[in-house]
């Protein structure tokens, strides 16, 4: 019996992983729609492959079924094309799931499958590439430092160009614009919602609201019912992304949209393997107790009562989202996740990332002190 179906194991990513996870001593099953690309891998890494498409519940699941795995880890996006056709056929099939998203509908919609999973004994594990895994962990230690926090701020200074997987799955997302979670509910917000100056470690740089999965996954790590993630933005980055609230109704359009798709084609696949020992990425945290006088407001915006930073540095993303996946799934073989949705730090805690690696510890700031409210607030 495999041990571990990888879907879209001949992607930039999928392909590390189902190498790392060979060379770790896994069994694997490669697996993905492109036959010649799939035939290929398979004679290349001399293991079993199958080839099936996800339009078919019934395909899907027979496909896992006869693969006779314990789990599948999903290396192909856009995940929200791919996520929940392999989920299905993971509940039908009591098989655990795992992928490495950083959607936040995808990640919305698999916890959404919680009591399903529960009632078929089946772990989902969605989301533990890099910066999910990072942010996610250091969230969960933020927690640990500052439990009675009502207010997450997480964000990472990197800006190593995307793989094409990337730009795909951004163009999927075109129209959605931003996300945060306020009051423990989902709110959609526009593209560059807020600019903020922040030290991730390497002294203070600009840095703009993103929608990326931790949003989602925080907020059910923690419980905390405000999160809002930050990325390492350069004015005209900014300038571009706010510009984005107007053209996204274009991008979104099918013909555009489709057009730049194929144009993503001809972006890199992504870094060498020279550039990605070379890689690091700074990780940046901030747990708050807010004030009662700012109720009503913007959290973010509020005078902080507490606040507690920490701080987190990694290797390149790309050498963390292939560590963390095989860990993740070697952690799930030995039955460590519970059956039902868990994120990577409520199945792991925050020693996990610690467990990659070249990922030192976390660092925390001594002593809570005053926050440094937000500027440039635009109004959802």
């Amino acid at each position: 019996m495999s041990q571990v179906l990888v879907y879209g194991s001949y992607g930039f990513v999928g392909s590390l992983i189902a190498r790392e996870a060979i060379d770790r001593g896994l069994e694997v099953v490669l697996a993905g729609r492109d036959g010649d690309r799939l035939r290929q891998q398979v004679d290349d890494l001399d293991r079993p492959g199958r080839r099936f498409a996800l339009e078919d519940p019934d395909v899907v699941a027979e496909a896992i079924d006869g693969a006779d795995v314990d789990c599948v880890l999903n290396c192909a996006g856009p995940f929200s094309n791919t996520a929940d056709p392999l989920v299905e056929g993971c509940l039908r099939t009591n098989t655990d799931y795992v992928d490495i998203t950083g959607e936040i509908p995808v990640i919305e919609g698999i916890a959404d499958r919680d009591a399903a999973a529960i009632d078929a004994g089946v772990s989902l594990l969605p989301a533990v590439g890099f910066s999910v895994v990072a942010m996610d962990c250091l969230a969960a230690h933020l927690d640990r430092r500052l439990p009675e926090a009502d207010a997450l701020a997480l964000g990472a200074d990197s800006l190593r160009p995307p793989s094409i997987g990337t730009v795909r799955t951004v163009l999927e997302g075109a129209e959605d614009g931003g996300a945060v979670y306020r009051d423990g509910t989902l709110e959609r917000v526009p593209a560059a919602w807020r600019t903020r100056r922040i030290d991730f470690g390497r002294g203070t740089r600009p840095a703009v609201t993103m929608p990326t999965g931790d949003v989602s996954t925080a907020h059910y790590t923690t419980g905390v019912p405000d999160v809002t993630v930050y990325v390492l933005a350069p004015p005209p980055v900014t300038t571009a992304l706010k510009a984005h609230r107007y053209l996204a109704p274009i991008v979104a359009a099918t013909p555009v949209r489709e057009t730049l798709k194929q144009l993503a084609g001809y972006v890199r696949e992504g870094p060498g393997s020279w550039s990605r020992k070379r890689g690091s990425v700074y990780v940046w945290g901030e747990a708050r107790v807010d004030s009662e006088a700012g109720e009503g407001g913007d959290p973010d915006e509020k005078e902080p009562q507490t606040r507690a930073v920490s701080r987190l540095q990694t290797p390149d993303a790309y050498v963390v989202t292939v560590d963390a996946a095989v860990t993740a799934v070697e952690r799930v073989l030995e039955g460590d996740v519970d059956p039902g949705f868990r994120t990577p730090g409520g199945a792991f805690g925050p020693e996990f990332v610690l467990e990659l690696e070249g990922v030192d510890g976390f660092f925390d700031e001594s002593t809570p002190e005053s926050g440094t409210p937000p500027v440039d607030v635009c109004s959802p």
